[in-house]
């Protein structure tokens, strides 16, 4: 994973735009903001990071995504990469963030991957379900009991006031909410579903943490072809200001 857009969202509005974006090339880390930051009002440049038009380098992570890395020394470090579904052995601080999204309760950033084609010209990304914590018991317990590779759905949230095009998971028959998937692919889902056919963009369960927090209870796995000249972060507001 080499390259992470920051989302950052508008306390008064509560819209989300991507504000920046962390790459790695070899063991240097780089951060630019992009043109979401100069575009979304009341956006404040991040700790000493605040010439929006620099490139800013490092051999070590930034802080402010350092702060979102759990430390090896912490006892549930091993527990915490099983629920990330990720290896010990080939740990990358990017793939760490691009999984849990870099979430903390005191500030109102996220963390996502841009996809990349992969080798079988495929469209595939990996997330933990959102917002469990808001569904019903009943809802969270069906969650608890989903099994590997199990199919979920989309189904659009027309009427979210927070999020446009909002997607949220289901199950099968009997029907029950899974959650959501992360707001920053809504929209390029939903352009995906209109170009490859709902029945060809696949939600699979990929693992269940029964024992994690709810931000980790339920990681999918989402999968379709790459559409011809598909580009996807490709609007203006994730272009560099650099």
């Amino acid at each position: 994973m080499n390259v992470i857009f920051v989302a950052w969202q508008e306390p008064l509005s509560r819209h989300w735009a991507p504000v920046g974006r962390l790459s790695k090339d070899n063991h240097e880390f780089k951060f630019v903001y992009t043109l979401g930051a100069k575009e979304t009002p009341n956006f404040r440049p991040f700790g000493r990071m605040r010439d929006l038009y620099a490139e800013y380098k490092s051999e070590e992570l930034f802080p402010l995504f350092a702060n979102r890395v759990l430390p090896k020394s912490r006892p549930e470090y091993r527990d915490y990469m099983h629920w990330l579904g990720l290896n010990e052995q080939n740990y990358d601080e990017m793939e760490e963030l691009s999984r849990t999204a870099g979430l903390r309760a005191t500030d109102s950033i996220e963390l996502f991957p841009c996809p990349t084609e992969t080798k079988d010209k495929s469209y595939e990304v990996f997330f933990f379900s959102r917002g469990l914590r808001h569904m019903h018991k009943e809802n969270q317990a069906r969650a608890k009991m989903l099994s590997f590779g199990e199919q979920l759905y989309l189904m659009q949230d027309l009427q979210n006031k927070y999020v446009a095009m909002s997607l949220l998971l289901r199950t099968g028959d009997p029907v029950s909410l899974a959650g959501y998937a992360p707001k920053y692919f809504s929209a390029e889902v939903t352009k995906l579903l209109q170009s490859n056919g709902q029945e060809n963009v696949k939600v699979t369960v990929e693992q269940v943490n029964p024992d994690a927090p709810l931000q980790y209870r339920v990681l999918c796995k989402l999968k379709t072809h790459w559409p011809v000249n598909f580009m996807p972060c490709s609007n203006d507001q994730f272009q560099s200001l650099a």
